[in-house]
């Protein structure tokens, strides 16, 4: 059985919105419907971001890593085999002797 979602037009202050319906699965819709409500989202919002993501890839098909994050980066190069929690309480050791 076949549901439809549709989108209601709106017409935001820099964008305008425009209706689209699409022809799910009433199953697919009613569980996308539940994951928007728990992630406090609208499916609208859901959708619009996942096309986005589809149409905005660069040619290399790589993630791309947000202005944000790339200002996090150290420049330190961590060991692929590093013991993260044996690091941790050797510091913990050391700060508390």
């Amino acid at each position: 059985m076949y549901g439809y979602i549709y989108y209601i037009c709106t017409y935001n202050y820099f964008t305008m919105n425009t209706k689209l319906t699409l022809k799910l699965e009433q199953s697919v819709i009613e569980q996308a419907k539940e994951y928007a409500v728990s992630h406090k989202r609208s499916l609208s919002k859901i959708v619009e971001t996942y096309l986005k993501s589809l149409v905005n890839k660069n040619e290399t098909d790589e993630l791309q890593i947000s202005p944000f994050v790339k200002s996090m980066s150290t420049g330190v190069n961590i060991p692929a085999d590093l013991d993260y929690k044996t690091e941790y309480v050797n510091r913990l050791n050391e700060k508390y002797k």
